[in-house]
Parts: structure tokens; sequence; C-alpha cells
């Protein structure tokens, strides 16, 4: 009974003693607060976590910034640590307050690229990739997501052909040309979803990109990739407190750069000199002006919210978007919203994340550009009524006043994605993850002409005219994955993945039109009330077709003390679009990396950084085809009378089968060269590429018999380019309160048709760019084996008669008359239409809480075809109305319409793309608004060239067909009006 109750009272005295202790030690602590700012922008960090260092004490900071911790006595240091920023240090002194402001910090942002199926430390990677985050993007209101990254990306050519023209989308082209038949642009991947719809993507919703550009970091996607790929990655949630962000701007476009026809007073006065054979009807109408919408504005607005905690964080989105273009009846109007959440469990060991995205629009279609030809050419001494107040119609033009009024041309869409993916930690270092992914695109378009419009009076008897389209195409996707990660040795460090790829994609078509109405009450709504079923002229058709693609991956890393790294990926990939003899290819490649840094003989080098060389192989091939590109396929002929009596539809072969079809396979290597000095003051990368593709698919002419047909799709030829690009990125001058930082793009290459037959057929040339208009012209560009992609082949111009009939150069020298040429041999080439350099250069500054950026843009060395000058600065095209050059410079030539060096002209220039002024709101009390940004961004403020058509930034320099300015509406070069456009935009976060 002593001994306990001995042991009792020790035990009392033990914890009176350790009270007395504690109650000493709280009372040698104190409370510190302060508050926490980024040292840019000045605003509040929430989440960051503030320790004592070398204990477990700390907290985190509020919404506003602000912290409260006690500390004990003595020499006390506090850490502050975030994501994305620089980790401070600050040791305690007499005061209780400590405030800090924390710097981005910008290695660490940037440390992590993007790769295929996966991620990869900057110092690790190995191939050819170029990261941009939304702080790079262009300012200026995009069209469509890849107008973010137009000219930052060395190698990738984004070329917006269609202008500012808010329905359409840019060409897209990286490295040069790739294939012949095949799909040419980079494969687009967004949050992993293989060819993901641009139209899910908005500006505000994208957090960065990756361009896989060298074949040994696309391979791992095999059969998409020979155009590259460009992997899109959306914002997600953080850890941390709701948070509350909107953004906004309003851009209004104007008249740039305007082709220069006679004036009505100039015509009307030529008329009357007697220049012109026509007829002065007394009105002075500028007809192109009647199509332009002075009053357009286009607005973009994108609310969305997140937040998050260590188990789960979301973020969700919603937008609305009106283009309104510069042309009337031309306008896209879309709205939508999406969704990321992102969930922890099992002790952190399962993370599941779902996206869903959705987009619906309505489109205006009716002007695209192409009305602007009848109307530049119209006389513009008539007028587009009648005397009666009726438009005024005639067969030779189209009143496009009237059109716009008296027609409709509507395109309903909705595109919607849904993405999932669980992964699980099996054990230490190994992860089974699945995805999958469905994608959802459909639209109707319609459209109806009045009974009273020119194409229902003069193609439907003045009964109208109404049909509609309707469209539908789904996307499934499904890859599991096993990922495994180890370090042996601290210096070993293997990381490795495999997976299977299994994807189906399937197409709808429907397609109906009517005429014969009896009043303009339904429009296209009720398109059975035509009277044509019964007579057999209304139209019907439908179409569906299908394709399934399947593969097996993998890729291996090996790090050697972050100084020597080597990848190897292998997919082994079968696709139904092929033969039945080919369905299946290999698609490997390795590449090896070295940080020369870390080497022992470079450490006396302190003004460097980092230097790692890099060299790469890879292999990817070509499945953007037709489907059922090797089978036979069925068509449609005539009819015939059955000995009953009726009618039947007879069917023949469309397609000579090919069971040998097989990929396009591009084979590519490339060496680079990464570095950064003097604190990353100078950073870039200098990479250089020669990739060969082989056998190009193309139809080829075939005999009959023993072909069903007179021609067959198959492999014939082979196809190169090698070039060099260039990315530096410089701060001039950094101060407290000013900076200035430099980054520029620049690349040049060299694209080659190295044959264009094999041994079975036999191509002595192609040629493509069918210049259209008048004259029968034929096509602009033809390529030879050997011969650079984008040649102009046609006639020398040698000068003109002394009555200004044209000459031209014979192969001997000799001058001759065009009748006198022979296409053959006195042709050459005149020009490339392909740009031979790239360049574009961003100035960014900033002076306390302003912000300036500059962005500007150029391509060189190639040529162009001004179709526009051809056709309209000649008196050959009066009595329409012509250019003024056709009674200056032009003013001496009698002849007609003739291709020859003499409308071929050099396409440089250099233009000022983008301008935009921001200034970040300084707010003291941020209770509510936590950021706010306002800026002002001019667009295509001035161009620098001597290229006398059409805007040279809008005309296609892509594809196979490149070069050939047009203004007429026969072909898909049409280009649209030229503008300059001004926005206002805010940014807020709260």
């Amino acid at each position: 009974m002593k001994r306990r109750l001995l042991f009792l009272s020790r035990i009392c005295l033990h914890s009176i003693w350790m009270l007395l202790l504690s109650m000493l030690a709280f009372s040698q602590s104190r409370t510190i607060t302060g508050k926490v700012l980024d040292v840019s922008g000045h605003s509040p960090l929430p989440g960051v976590t503030v320790q004592v260092k070398g204990a477990t004490i700390g907290t985190q900071t509020r919404t506003d910034g602000t912290y409260t911790l006690n500390v004990p006595s003595g020499n006390v240091t506090l850490v502050f640590t975030f994501v994305g920023y620089k980790t401070e240090e600050m040791p305690l002194g007499a005061s209780n307050i400590v405030n800090i402001n924390l710097s981005s910090d910008v290695t660490s942002l940037k440390d992590v690229i993007v790769v295929g199926y996966g991620t990869q430390k900057k110092q690790e990677v190995t191939s050819s990739i170029t990261a941009i985050t939304a702080a790079d993007f262009r300012q200026s209101g995009a069209r469509n997501a890849l107008d973010l990254i137009q000219g930052k990306v060395a190698g990738l050519q984004i070329s917006r052909i269609g202008g500012s023209n808010p329905n359409t989308s840019p060409a897209i082209q990286l490295r040069g040309i790739t294939s012949f038949t095949g799909t040419m642009s980079p494969l687009v991947i967004i949050d992993g979803i293989p060819g993901g719809n641009l139209d899910l993507l908005q500006q505000d919703d994208i957090a960065g990109f990756s361009v896989l550009k060298d074949g040994s970091a696309a391979a791992i996607y095999g059969t998409q990739a020979n155009g590259g790929v460009i992997i899109v990655t959306t914002k997600k949630g953080t850890k941390g407190p709701a948070r509350v962000t909107y953004n906004n701007y309003f851009r209004k476009e104007f008249k740039y750069r305007i082709p220069k026809f006679l004036t009505a007073d100039e015509y009307a006065a030529k008329i009357a000199d007697g220049e012109i054979n026509a007829t002065d009807k007394g009105y002075r109408t500028d007809f192109v002006d009647l199509l332009v919408n002075h009053d357009n504005l286009t607005q973009n607005h994108n609310l969305a919210f997140s937040g998050g905690n260590d188990q789960s964080n979301y973020r969700a989105s919603l937008y609305y978007l009106n283009q309104q273009g510069i042309l009337k009846a031309n306008e896209r109007q879309q709205y939508g919203g999406r969704l990321s959440i992102t969930s922890k469990g099992l002790d952190d060991r399962l993370t599941a994340q779902i996206n869903l995205a959705t987009n619906f629009n309505k489109a205006n279609l009716l002007t695209d550009g192409g009305n602007l030809q009848g109307y530049y050419t119209f006389n513009p001494t008539y007028s587009p009524y009648n005397k009666d107040g009726s438009y005024y119609f005639e067969q030779t033009s189209t009143n496009e006043l009237a059109r716009i009024n008296q027609e409709t041309d509507i395109r309903l869409q909705q595109t919607t994605s849904g993405d999932a993916k669980v992964s699980l930690n099996l054990i230490k270092g190994l992860k089974a993850s699945i995805f999958g992914a469905v994608t959802r695109d459909s639209y109707n378009e319609s459209g109806y002409a009045d009974m009273m419009s020119e194409t229902s009076v003069e193609n439907y008897d003045s009964s109208g005219y109404a049909w509609q389209s309707s469209f539908l195409n789904i996307k499934y996707a499904v890859e599991p994955t096993l990922e495994y990660s180890a370090t042996i040795n601290k210096n070993h460090n293997i990381t490795a993945i495999g997976g299977y790829s299994y994807r189906y994609e399937f197409e709808k078509t429907f397609d109906v039109n009517n005429y014969g109405f009896v009043n303009d009450v339904f429009h296209e709504d009720n398109i059975g009330t035509g009277n044509q079923l019964l007579a057999g002229k209304a139209g019907m058709s439908s179409n569906k077709k299908d394709n399934k693609l399947i593969a097996f991956f993998g890729r291996v890393n090996y790090n050697y003390k972050d100084k020597y790294m080597i990848s190897m990926i292998l997919r082994h990939e079968g696709s139904s679009r092929f033969g039945a003899n080919n369905k299946w290819g290999n698609f490997p490649a390795l590449s090896i990396g070295w940080n020369m840094r870390d080497e022992a003989f470079m450490q006396g080098l302190t003004f460097l950084d980092e230097l790692k060389v890099r060299a790469g192989y890879g292999v990817t091939g070509n499945s953007g085809i037709d489907n059922y590109a090797s089978l036979v396929t069925m068509s449609t002929g005539g009819t015939y009378l059955n000995p009953d009596g009726v009618w039947r539809q007879t069917y023949g072969p469309k397609r000579n089968p090919n069971p040998d079809l097989k990929w396009e396979k591009k084979s590519e290597y490339n060496l680079g060269v990464d570095f950064s000095f003097y604190k990353g003051r100078i950073t870039g990368a200098i990479d250089v590429y020669k990739r060969v593709t082989n056998d190009l698919l193309e139809y080829v002419k075939t005999q009959q018999p023993s072909f069903v047909t007179n021609e067959i799709y198959a492999n014939v030829g082979q196809v190169s380019s090698k070039g060099v690009e260039i990315t530096l990125s410089g701060v001039p001058v950094r101060t407290k309160a000013f900076s200035w930082n430099v980054d520029m793009a620049f690349s040049t290459a060299r694209n080659i048709l190295d044959r264009y037959s094999n041994s079975v057929y036999t191509i002595k040339y192609v040629t493509y760019g069918d210049i259209g208009g008048y004259g029968a012209l034929g096509d602009a560009i033809r390529t030879y084996g050997g011969d650079r992609i984008g040649n102009f082949y046609g006639k020398r111009f040698a000068g003109l008669t002394n009555t200004g009939d044209w000459l031209f150069y014979k192969a001997d020298g000799t001058k001759a008359s065009a009748d006198q040429l022979d296409s053959e041999k006195d042709f050459g080439v005149i020009g490339n239409a392909v740009p031979k350099v790239y360049l574009s250069f961003t100035n960014t500054f900033r002076y306390k809480n302003f912000d300036l950026r500059a962005f500007m843009r150029g391509k060189f060395g190639y040529n162009i075809l001004n179709t526009m000058e051809m056709f309209y600065g000649s008196k050959a095209s009066l009595p329409s109305n012509v250019l003024e050059t056709a009674f200056t410079k032009n003013g001496n030539i009698t002849g007609g319409y003739q291709y020859s060096s003499y409308y071929i002209e050099k396409g440089n220039f250099m233009k000022l793309d983008e301008l935009t002024l921001g200034y970040t709101v300084p707010f003291k009390n941020r209770k509510t608004i936590q950021n706010m940004r306002l800026y002002f961004t001019a667009t295509n403020l001035f161009t620098i060239t001597n290229y006398t058509g059409n805007d040279p930034d809008m005309i296609r320099d892509t594809g196979l067909n490149p070069g050939v300015d047009a203004i007429n509406a026969s072909d898909s070069r049409t280009p649209y009006m030229g503008t300059r456009g001004f926005m206002v935009g805010l940014n807020v976060g709260f």
C-alpha cells in the first residue's frame, strides 16, 4: 500500500513540475502576426505555409493573406513556403509584426513539362518540346484557342487565312509538309483526350500548351503524330479557400488594307472620258461598304469558381462569347462551361479526376468573304435598288445586299466532352490508372432563300428554296496504364509507363432540300410543304462512316545523377483504315540528354546556369486518311426501268481496292541545346532537325481493265525537310520598379519532294494551286522530284510589245508570245511560296503597376502570286470595276489574262501584331477584391511590306497550295476583309 502511495505521489509531483515548466515556456513565447503578399502584384497570398524553422509549429495564411502564430522566445526563424513561389526565411527581431512579399519562382513554375501520357522535369527532357504558359499567351482575344500561341513556338506555323472571320479556324503546320493527302496538322490532346475539339477551349480556362515537335517526343502517339502533337492543359482547382475570378473583354474591328478599286466618281469620270465603255446610271455607291457591319462589337465573359483542400479540389467556369465580324450576316455566339473535380482517398493512394466541358454555338455563315468579289467589281454608278424600292437583280452578278436580307444560313452546334481518370498507388513506386473519354459533336445547319430573293427568282421559279444539313460525330477513348518509378543507390532513377489505347469514332450526316413553297412563313422549318417532293426534284442524302484504332505503347526513362538521361519509346498500333496486309505498324523512338553544367569541368563557369545537349530519333505515322480507303466502296449510278415498270437505282464500284495500303512513316532526327546564363537573365534553346516521310499516299492513274476505276490510292513517294529553330528570352533590365523582357522565336526550313514515284507507279510531277477565275489559267504550282515544295511554275515575263501585248522567255532565251510557248520546255520556276524564315519578337515592359507588351511577327524569303492584280489590275476586266493600277502601273497592257512571273511578288512582311497596355490596381483593403487588372489592346496596327495585294499574313503558307492570293469566289482562298482591332478588358479576382 505504501509503495502505491509513493508511486502516485511521484506521478503527481512530476505532473506538477511539467505543468510549471509548460507555464514557464508559454510565458516566454510570443504571438507573431503579419501579411504575405505577391511581390509583383502586391496581392494577398492565401494558403501560404508559415512555419518555425526546425520545429513543427506552423500555420497557413487566411484569404486576405494574414496569419497569426505563437512562437517560442529566443532565436526563431520563420519559413514561408507556397507552391510556385520562392521559399523565404525571416529571422525574428524585436517586432511581433512580420510582413513579407514572396516572388514567383519562374524556374519552379516551368520546371515540369507535359509530355505524352505524363510529365517530366525540365532538366530530364531529352526531346524537342516547347511549353507555353498562360503568362505568355497573346492578349488580342482568341477566336480559336491556338491563336493564343501564334508566333510563340519556333517551327509552329499558325496562319489566320480567314482573317478576323469568327467562323474560320487557323491553318496549322509544324516543321513543314509531312503528307500529300493525309492529315498535316498536329494532333491536339486536351486533358488527355486525343483529337480534342478546340471549340471546347476558352482562353481563360487554359493553363498551358506543350508542343511535342520532334519524332522522339511524338512517337508515343504513333499514327496520329506525323504532324507533331499539341497538348493542352486546362486550369484545375487548387488547395485553398474558395476563389472567384471574372474576366472580360470588348473588341471592335475597323477596315484595314482595303484593295484600291476605282471609286464611283473615278469610275464615272473614266466613262465620261471614254476610257470605260459602260453606262453611268447616275448613282455613286460604295457597294463593299454596304456589307460592312460598322456597329460590330465582340464581347467575352468568363466567370470561374475554384477551391479545395488536401483531399479534393474543384474548378468550374461559365462563359459567353459573342463574336461579330466586320461583315454583316457574319457572327458567332457561344456559351458553355467547364467543370473539373479532383478527389483523393485511401490515405491518398487513390486519385480520381473528372472533367466535363460543353459548348453551344450559333453561327451566321451567310457572309464569309467570297461576297466581296462581286461588289468590288460591280459598276459603282448603279444602285442596289430599283426605282420602286425593290432590289435590283441581273444575271451576271449577285446583289449581295439583297442576299443578306433575303437569305439565311445558320448553324446551331453543340459539342460536349467528358473524361475521367482513376489512379491507384498499388505499392511504392507502382501506380495503375485508367482513363476514359467521350466527345460528342453535333450540329444542324439550315438556310432559306425567300420567294423574292435573287436565288429563288433565277433558279427556283420564285418559289423559295429551303435546305437542312445535320452532322453527328462521337469519339470514344479508353486507355489503361501502369507507371513505375524507382531510385537505386540514390543516383539511378528509372521511370516507366506502359499502356493500351482503344479508340472508336463514327459520324453520320443527313441532307435535304426542297423548293416550290406558297409563302415564306415556315422558311426551312417545314420543308415538306415544298411541292418538289412528288416531282422528284427535292434532294435527300445520308451517310455514315466509322473507324477503329488500337495500340500498345510503352516508355522507359533512365536518369543517372541528373546528368545523363535516356528515353526509349515503342508503340505498336493498328487501324481499320489500312489494307488487310498492313493493318499494324511499329513506331519506336530513342533520345538522350546530357546536363553538361553539372560536370566538374564546368563548375568554374559561374555565369552559366544550365547547358544541356539533346539528341533524338523517332518514327511516327499518319492515319488521317479517309475511312475505307483500302476497300472497294460502292456508289450510286443512274436509274433504269425494271420490267415491272418501276425505276430502280443502280450501284457500282467507286474505288479500287488496295490490300497493301500502309502507313506514311516519318523518320526524324533532332539535335538540340538548352541553355541559361546569368541566373536566368538569358535563356533559350536551339534545335536542328531532319525528317523524311516515306510511302506518301496519293491517288495515281490506273488502266481499265484490269482495275475497276481509273485511279488507285497507293503509297508512292517521299518528302523531306530540314531546318533550324531558335528560341531566346532575355531580361536586359530588371530593377525594383522597372523590368524589360525580350522573347524571340526564329525558324527556317527547307521542304523537298524527294520523289513522287515507285517501282509500280510513275508520276513525272504534281501540280497544285488552281488559279481559278478568268482565262482557265490552270495550276500555279508544279513540283518535280527533287524540287522544293511550293514552287511557282509558269511563264517568265520578258516585256511588252509596242502594242502592249505580252512577251515571255523561251528556254533558249528568245522572246515570244504566249501561244508560241511549250509548257513542258519553256516554262520554269518563277518563285516559291513557302517562307524560308519565320520570326517573332515580344517586348514586355513593367513599371510599378503598369505593363506594356509589344508583339511583332513576320515571314521572309518567299513569294506570292497576286491574282487580285492579275484579274482586276488590267483593262481586260472592263467594264467591271478594276484596281487603280489598271490605268497606272498596268496601263500599257492590252493583252488578256496571263499567269506569269509578272504577277509574282515578294511576300516579306513584319507587322506589329499586338500592343497591350495594362494596369494592376493596388488595393489597400483586399477583404473583397483580391486583384484587378485593366488593359487595352490594339491588334494589327501596321504591316511593313512591299506586297501590293491583300494582307500577306492572310495568305496560306501551309499545305500544298500556298502563296496564291485570291479574290475570286471559286476556291477556299477567298480572303476576308482586312481589319484592325481595338479592345479593352478586365481581370478581377475575389
